[in-house]
């Protein structure tokens, strides 16, 4: 064994923390600060942590137990009230964000299947960094804060599901196949059916533990060990492993036992997994590859990104009846990028599907995307905005 993986994971979690407390002072998520930890460690920077199969397999762990939190997260209550028009919100913004990137990407030269698939890393809205923002505000529970959860949400389920689908498809960087297609879709539905089964004997099991013994570490243990298990059964069926985990997750929200999970979850997630996963993905970022056609495809790709939402989103929105400053609240809350985004070009540059280099592209637009996000939502749930957006309807 190399002892030094030892002295990394401790400088890991130091530069993850200390970074994260000063973004935090600045008002920006924790994730921004671990993101750049992991470049300053890596080998771009100081070149303290260098990428490593250790690394890679404890960063892809942090991957499947994040996603497994962001199941558990769901509200099915609220979920129904707003599901109609949360769809319509979601699938119109996606289908832009999908398109955007494809044009963006193309424009710089890029194959179709690459563009294709780089559209589909920007198609998916951070939930997390929407959330946090939402409640430092108080603006959570309002119909645009619930509505813009929601959608979050169903972006969340489908861009994971559309992941699934690419990699099916183009492994190997193939060319689309309708037949290959229709058969991942059809392992898609089995394994959604399959999951469902193995939640609903999951929550049996676990609630006649819960009788018997309380809310004991047992619960945990049973509930890590079932999302695992998922995560692989996802692979096995053909699909990204963190669908299994979302869907792991998912099978538990809404449970009398959910919140004791969650808790149990995070801090596993919080103290080490987490910090690992997105250190590792600055260390293994690439900064020698900046050059003015990276600049352009970044540039390209992130008004791509910002208008697919704001547009996509808005205009669904008011097809929806919400009210000109709702919808304007609910296309700034689906601008930010995040993790989701990180995963699934992390996900594609395994698969061979994207090239690394493009890499720090997407990091550039997932950190504006966050940077903006927040200062846009602050903007629009301000009275005064509310005021002159809702003057026509008086």
């Amino acid at each position: 064994m190399d002892y030094n993986i030892i002295l990394v994971f401790a400088l890991i979690l130091f530069a993850t923390k200390f970074c994260g407390i000063l973004t935090r002072r600045l008002n920006l998520p924790q994730v921004v600060g671990a993101l750049v930890a992991g470049i300053i460690l890596g080998p771009s920077v100081l070149g303290f942590a260098q990428p490593n199969e250790t690394l890679t397999i404890i960063a892809e762990l942090g991957v499947i137990v994040l996603l497994f939190s962001a199941g558990m997260e769901m509200d099915f209550r609220e979920f129904k009230n707003l599901l109609r028009p949360s769809l319509l919100i979601a699938v119109l913004g996606i289908t832009l964000a999908v398109g955007g990137g494809f044009l963006a990407a193309s424009a710089v030269g890029l194959p179709a299947f690459e563009s294709f698939f780089i559209g589909v890393v920007i198609a998916s809205t951070s939930t997390s960094i929407t959330v946090e923002a939402l409640q430092e505000m108080g603006k959570l529970k309002t119909k645009s804060g619930s509505a813009l959860l929601s959608t979050a949400v169903i972006d969340d389920i489908l861009g994971i599901i559309l992941l699934s689908v690419v990699l099916g498809i183009g492994g190997g960087g193939s060319e689309f196949d309708l037949i290959a297609a229709g058969v991942i879709l059809l392992k898609i539905i089995t394994f959604f059916a399959f999951a469902f089964i193995c939640g609903f004997i999951m929550n049996k099991l676990l609630s006649v533990i819960r009788n018997r013994s309380g809310e004991s570490r047992r619960l945990s243990i049973f509930a890590l060990a079932f999302c695992f298990l998922m995560a692989f059964l996802a692979e096995d069926f053909g699909l990204a492993d963190i669908a299994g985990a979302f869907i792991a997750g998912v099978a538990f929200c809404n449970t009398r036992y959910v919140e004791y999970l969650e808790k149990s979850t995070h801090v596993l997630s919080y103290m080490f997994l987490s910090p690992v996963f997105f250190a590792s993905i600055g260390i293994n970022m690439v900064l020698d590859g900046f050059n003015p056609g990276m600049l352009l495809f970044a540039g390209l790709l992130l008004a791509a990104a910002v208008l697919s939402k704001l547009v996509g989103c808005g205009l669904s929105a008011k097809l929806c009846r919400f009210k000109n400053s709702e919808c304007f609240q609910i296309g700034a809350g689906m601008v930010t990028r995040g993790e989701v985004s990180i995963i699934v070009a992390s996900k594609g540059i395994a698969a061979g599907i994207m090239d690394p280099g493009l890499f720090s592209g997407i990091i550039i637009v997932v950190l504006i995307t966050v940077l903006i996000a927040p200062a846009l939502l602050k903007l629009v749930f301000t009275e005064r905005f509310i005021r002159i957006a809702d003057k026509e309807n008086k």
